[in-house]
């Protein structure tokens, strides 16, 4: 396979999923602070930290408030890894390359992008933040349903899905490295509601908290998180599963060159 074909289907797989995943992590944070009382002055900080972004969001605002977070993780063109660049970038690789995938898929991916490009700072107040991000997540949702389904299991396959897993193995490694150390607690906090609902804020962001509940029950324990969101080899969202599904696709392409 030519390389620019590997390249554009990696590309296009890894920015579908690091939009999905940014969709997610920011619907759970607003709820989170809808829920529990924030525990600093700017709650919205770590999600910078989270993807790396502290340096350039702060060039461009003095303040990580609600709006301004929104607005550069969703709708900023100038952030390349904004939810609405990711999908501008995945669309316009795999527009030249519609041959490799499904019809299904591309028609899917075209009507997300044609919807993203109609966004704006006033749909986070009609019809709302939960609105947005509800209806954003089941588009991810249903294309990952679409490419899981329509997809044959060739190379394009196997190169769409390396960029997705080491996507996903980063991602939850950034976000429980600094989750970890903002959601901390004091010692007299360690368990309390508070804590426990942060913990499941994590779950949630990785849409683990099932899968847990399944594997450890009710209560929610850091070691056990960790555990799920690390190590579990059957849990999709972990990173031993990704970096294990990273490992066939690599062989399947050395078999095939």
């Amino acid at each position: 396979m030519l390389r620019r074909i590997a390249n554009n289907l990696f590309w296009a797989a890894r920015n579908l999923e690091r939009a999905e995943w940014r969709a997610r992590l920011v619907d759970v944070n607003y709820h989170l602070l809808i829920e529990t009382p924030p525990r600093d002055s700017a709650p919205w900080e770590p999600l910078l930290a989270i993807f790396g972004e502290v340096e350039p969001f702060a060039e461009r605002h003095s303040i990580a408030d609600e709006r301004s977070v929104l607005n550069f993780f969703t709708l900023d063109l100038d952030n390349p890894n904004s939810i609405r660049s990711c999908i501008n970038v995945a669309r316009e690789n795999i527009r030249a390359l519609r041959h490799y995938v499904s019809s299904e898929f591309w028609l899917d991916l075209n009507t997300l992008y044609l919807s993203a490009q109609n966004w704006s700072p006033e749909d986070f107040d009609s019809p709302g933040v939960y609105s947005f991000f509800s209806d954003l997540k089941d588009s991810f949702y249903r294309l990952s349903g679409i490419r899981q389904s329509t997809l044959s299991r060739d190379l394009a396959y196997d190169f769409m899905r390396i960029g997705i897993m080491l996507e996903r193995a980063e991602e939850v490694s950034r976000m429980l490295e600094v989750k970890y150390h903002f959601l901390m607690p004091r010692l007299e906090d360690i368990g309390g509601p508070a804590d426990l609902l942060q913990w499941a804020g994590v779950l949630k962001s990785a849409s683990a908290l099932e899968a847990y509940r399944q594997r450890f029950g009710n209560a929610i324990r850091l070691a056990n998180v960790i555990d799920i969101l690390l190590f579990d080899s059957a849990f999709p969202r972990s990173a031993r599963y990704s970096i294990d599904s990273l490992e066939v696709s690599l062989r399947r392409i050395g078999s095939k060159g």
